[in-house]
């Protein structure tokens, strides 16, 4: 049974990302985890004021919080009637990446899929970070789903690569998984750096090549430019319905000076997004 996390905010985009993951995963045998996270700044004083003396101050504060995230499952539950789906409704009160990583540590949980904008303004800026601080600290593959975006079948998908990265089975595994159960066509975009790739590049090059030796494939070099516009625009021209990226973790200096390609791509892209984390070792031009 495949496990996956999808946290909410109860936001529209956060809801509709929900019910991307019960349509994608409509014939597996899934446990959903629904997860909402507070913070003492979600509450104000007229919130104490109104507790009953009996109760804990914690249980107080969140009850109306899992009335909205039982309910919440239970409406999907209905709507979908899907006996190979389970579901369980978390409310934790912590920080929101420690709530995340805690109970992908204590349920195993094999995926987390969650939306890119939040309920306001400010909910976006708050939801739309807490995505790519999920990217950022999570050892857990997540798939973003952009904003509105709506489930339709999956055909193409595109994985970049620079060919840089010496890249393990393990950490590819989500991916290759994904595409061999569903056999989509894989598109593994290259943009190069300079016109010939060296040695190491094909190494890594003809690794990929064995690990989408089940599928369909293709490995296309588009010229240089911009990453994101080049990805973005080989996306639309090309149909692409699904982006699967590697991410490495990186150094507090790293994270304030440098933006990694996939939390720039959770933020932007107009179709899902799959990303993985890259234990292997980067080669340094």
């Amino acid at each position: 049974m495949k496990k996956i996390l999808l946290p909410t905010d109860f936001s529209e985009n956060s809801i509709n990302a929900i019910h991307y993951a019960l349509q994608f995963y409509k014939y597996e045998q899934c446990k959903f985890y629904l997860l909402n996270v507070q913070k003492a700044s979600s509450f104000v004083t007229d919130d104490l004021m109104t507790m009953q003396p009996s109760a804990t101050i914690f249980n107080s504060l969140i009850s109306s919080v899992k009335e909205q995230i039982e309910s919440l499952t239970k409406d999907l539950q209905q709507e979908y009637e899907n006996a190979l789906h389970d579901f369980k409704s978390i409310v934790d009160y912590d920080n929101f990446i420690e709530a995340i990583n805690n109970l992908v540590d204590v349920e195993q949980i094999d995926l987390i899929i969650m939306g890119t904008r939040g309920a306001t303004k400010i909910g976006e800026k708050l939801f739309g970070s807490n995505t790519t601080r999920v990217i950022q600290h999570s050892n857990c593959p997540v798939i973003a789903i952009p904003n509105n975006y709506k489930y339709s079948q999956i055909m193409d998908v595109v994985f970049t690569s620079n060919y840089y990265t010496q890249y393990s089975y393990k950490d590819l595994k989500p991916l290759i998984d994904l595409v061999e159960k569903h056999d989509y066509m894989v598109h593994v975009i290259h943009v190069k750096d300079s016109e010939y790739i060296t040695d190491y590049q094909e190494n890594n090059r003809a690794f990929l090549d064995s690990c989408f030796s089940n599928v369909n494939h293709s490995f296309v070099a588009l010229e240089q430019g911009d990453l994101f516009n080049s990805v973005t625009n080989y996306i639309t021209t090309h149909k692409i319905d699904f982006l699967a990226m590697m991410s490495r973790k990186h150094s507090f200096l790293e994270r304030l000076f440098i933006t990694h390609p996939a939390e720039r791509f959770a933020f932007d892209l107009k179709v899902p997004l799959l990303v993985m984390e890259n234990t292997g070792e980067f080669y340094l031009k």
